[in-house]
């Protein structure tokens, strides 16, 4: 790191995940100036994954002196209490249930440590230095293993009671439909999220003996139903319209809702957007009241990294 990259403000996102614990350094223009991660220590328990962050904050900020250091925020799965800072319940990580995750990081990192739901501070991330930038009013939605985001009203962030607004894919699109990992049934998670769309494709796949997709096996996935789509595969064509549709549906509903400007979706499944974007809006065009049907639903800008950038900001000066 050089003198003049010290010299500025810095702060440090923490990306907590069932799968990975990312870290990140970033300065306050959102350039990020070192990364580290390691697989979730899920066996270990909570604890474990405390001393993971402490030692992948050490290794990010190695060299850094204290007072250039505004923080570390901490994006999280939830739902969450960012302002006690405990994580109340994440359903993929066992034993994560009322975990008072600020306080045992302030214990072990000595500094000063904010947390926020994942969908937020992806939502924080793409407003303040990706694809909202600029706006007062957007919808963040990340559409990957489930579906979640964040929402920008007024040039605040939407949080309502016990910060646990915006858990989007949690309402009902499909009263008929699919049942979700939460006992509901037909939830937009349920019914659009990558996870979903890997399932879909490993259903139908044998029954389509002709399909790209039937060669795969039992990894098949989401992401190899885009890769198909894009070589011209019928089956996965047929699934990522599908897709399309129910990700449509539950737009609309957002529009209706949020009134945004602009609704921006990131996630594992927005790689595939080009594919998504036509269906996306046939939905718009046949669901919404006219008025918000030019309303642009767009890419995500900062890719993977959303979360890590919003939860660094939220250390930073506004």
């Amino acid at each position: 790191m050089t003198a003049a990259a010290a010299g500025r403000s810095l702060a440090v996102g923490v990306d907590l995940g069932g799968t990975q614990v990312r870290t990140a350094l970033m300065r306050a223009d959102g350039e990020l100036l070192a990364r580290a991660a390691e697989r979730s220590d899920l066996a270990g328990g909570p604890r474990a994954v405390v001393e993971q962050i402490r030692r992948l904050v050490d290794a990010v900020t190695q060299g850094v002196a204290p007072e250039h250091l505004s923080g570390v925020g901490v994006s999280s799965p939830g739902p969450l209490d960012n302002v006690t800072g405990v994580v109340l319940s994440i359903s993929t990580m066992p034993g994560w249930i009322d975990i008072p995750l600020v306080a045992w990081l302030n214990e072990a990192l000595q500094r000063p440590v904010v947390l926020e739901n994942d969908g937020v501070s992806a939502a924080i991330g793409e407003w303040r230095f990706g694809a909202g930038r600029g706006l007062s009013d957007f919808v963040y939605v990340t559409v990957s293993t489930g579906i979640g985001g964040g929402v920008i009203a007024g040039g605040q962030v939407l949080r309502g009671r016990r910060s646990m607004a915006a858990h989007i894919g949690h309402m009902t699109t499909q009263p008929q439909g699919e049942t979700c990992t939460c006992g509901n049934q037909g939830c937009w998670e349920a019914q659009a999220s990558g996870t979903t769309l890997g399932q879909r494709a490993r259903r139908l796949a044998p029954t389509r003996p002709d399909s790209l997709l039937a060669r795969i096996g039992p990894g098949l996935n989401g992401a190899h139903v885009s890769d198909a789509a894009r070589a011209g595969d019928a089956l996965a064509l047929e699934l990522m319209a599908q897709e399309a549709e129910e990700l449509g549906i539950g737009i609309v509903n957002l529009l209706h809702i949020f009134s945004p400007q602009a609704v921006v979706i990131g996630g594992g499944v927005s790689t595939g957007f080009d594919l998504l974007k036509a269906g996306i809006a046939a939905q718009v065009a046949r669901r919404a009241l006219p008025p918000f049907r030019d309303v642009p639903v767009v890419p995500a800008a900062l890719g993977p990294n959303a979360g890590l950038v919003g939860a660094a900001s939220l250390v930073l000066p506004s």
